[in-house]
């Protein structure tokens, strides 16, 4: 087909009925409009340019939230901080975005992910550029506070790809904007001590310089937002308001969003898991660069290297988690994706207790950090190759719950272990691993009826429709509000196995990838 015969999608968006002019894209979707090819390398409007302002955003957001720790000792020395005072500040860096991320979740069912997402990109962006004028342990708490709130778009990024992705792609997806975002967290720990040495080098004073540094990720996350609402775009039909008003998509309710999210057991059971798996990767984010520097007596830039590969790990991490839930749901079905997790996720906690008992040596503790970082990143990708699966109606909220988890996960662990001198970092990494372990183990609660859990196939007569449907009343069904839920659950006939694997309800287009 050549580059001007576009083959029209499916026209029906959720729950109404179709517009008189069908959308026409240039990547193949289903029948909900949802790519079914994943074009790394496109930027084809809607879908993977969702994509990349997506993770390029959270990515943004990232640095901003980390650009502290790589310079911790300068910024220690000039304030005069105290291991509590770091510790606290730490805590609040994550702490912040529990509650966010809820929120961000409901803004996301209720007026779309492009909004949702710049907004608060936006709103959080005075607290990076105030970094560069704290004078005290109270205000450096205070910004990184502020700053922490922005890792709430993670819940706008992961909701984006679930919206724009098929069933079968929507863990790669997921997997590969989160982890390229989480990157952010590796990047800034190289990124920040070699803008610092920038700023020396022409001139400037060691106090001065790592205030100036900061306007760095400042510049970069307010520029985010900005390509985020010029060039981004809700749905693959549209964005939410125009939706709305053309009756093409129904305006849901806060309540009946909050209630079907609430009730939704597998939504809790992700959250903790993922407290234990993305909220140790940012506990980690925290201490790593400063557990190295004062162990192992590096250099301040050794230290932000060895710092930086940490999070760096998610380039492929968790994109390759991701990719790893679609294979086994290929394979084994929503069973597979739940298998995967529960490995991937307690070898994670292992090599975590071996990282924390071969501190004596230097070169074994950058090993394990490397390979542990592959594994507790890849459970992040893994975990949102469930996510989408858990509610439509209010997936927006339920990525919030899952992804607060997240954050709630940190602050406990900074808390409980990496907060004032009650442990050595080195024993507080060994318990952390114990504790990842033992979080892991209720995956093998999660049940889905029409495909199964770990440890039980599904219930006889069960389907993914009535699974999804039940989150709309008899009214809202004869009205047609449920239709969108009934299209994903006729492109997720995959999830039952092998003998699902293929799709009827796809709509393929033949075009080049540009």
């Amino acid at each position: 087909m050549s580059e001007g015969e576009l083959k029209p999608a499916a026209m029906e968006v959720e729950g109404v009925a179709a517009s008189s002019k069908p959308p026409r894209f240039r990547i193949p979707v289903d029948s909900d409009n949802k790519a079914t090819e994943f074009w790394l390398f496109s930027f084809a409007r809607p879908h993977m340019s969702a994509f990349h302002l997506s993770w390029f955003s959270f990515f943004c957001c990232f640095l901003s939230t980390f650009a502290a720790p790589p310079l911790l000792p300068l910024i220690r020395d000039t304030l005069g901080l105290t291991a509590t005072d770091i510790g606290n500040a730490g805590i609040a860096s994550v702490s912040g975005a529990v509650f966010a991320r809820v929120a961000m979740g409901t803004a996301c069912d209720l007026v779309g992910p492009r909004l949702a997402s710049a907004s608060i990109i936006l709103l959080t962006t005075p607290a990076v550029y105030c970094s560069s004028v704290i004078d005290s342990a109270s205000s450096y708490l205070l910004v990184r506070f502020f700053t922490g709130f922005s890792l709430a778009s993670f819940v706008s990024t992961q909701f984006w790809m679930s919206s724009m992705f098929s069933p079968p792609k929507v863990g790669l997806a997921n997997g590969v904007a989160g982890g390229w975002g989480n990157l952010g967290g590796g990047a800034v720990q190289l990124l920040m001590p070699l803008v610092y040495e920038a700023i020396r080098k022409i001139g400037s004073t060691p106090f001065t310089a790592w205030r100036v540094a900061f306007f760095i990720p400042g510049i970069l996350q307010t520029c985010s937002a900005i390509a985020v609402l010029a060039f981004g775009q809700d749905m693959p039909e549209g964005n939410y308001r125009k939706l709305h008003r053309s009756g093409d998509m129904h305006r849901d309710s806060f309540g009946n969003v909050l209630r079907h999210a609430v009730t939704n057991y597998r939504g809790w059971v992700l959250a903790l898991t993922y407290g234990y798996c993305f909220g140790v990767e940012l506990a980690v984010d925290n201490i790593v660069a400063q557990y190295f520097y004062d162990r192992f007596g590096v250099k301040l830039s050794t230290a932000g290297f060895i710092a930086a590969s940490f999070g760096m790990a998610n380039v492929i991490s968790r994109p390759g988690g991701g990719l790893m839930s679609d294979w086994l749901s290929s394979r084994f079905g929503m069973r597979g994706r739940l298998w995967g997790l529960w490995v991937v996720q307690t070898v994670g906690g292992v090599l975590c207790v071996v990282l924390g008992t071969v501190d004596y040596s230097f070169g074994a503790s950058v090993a394990v950090m490397i390979l542990f970082s592959f594994f507790v990143q890849a459970a992040c990708g893994l975990t949102f190759g469930i996510v989408p699966f858990v509610s439509r109606r209010s997936l927006g909220l339920i990525s919030g719950m899952t992804g607060g988890g997240g954050n709630v996960g940190a602050v406990l662990t900074q808390l409980i272990f990496f907060h004032g001198s009650k442990y050595k970092t080195e024993t507080g990494i060994k318990y952390m691993g114990l504790m990842i372990i033992a979080c892991t183990l209720p995956i093998t609660l999660i049940y889905f009826p029409q495909w199964g859990g770990m440890f039980l196939g599904p219930r006889p007569g069960a389907t993914a429709e009535e699974y999804y449907s039940r989150e709309w009343t008899e009214e809202e069904r004869e009205k047609g509000y449920n239709t969108g839920s009934v299209r994903f659950a006729e492109n997720s006939v995959r999830e039952g196995g092998r003998s699902g694997s293929q799709s009827k309800h796809t709509v393929h287009v033949v075009e080049s990838n540009v």
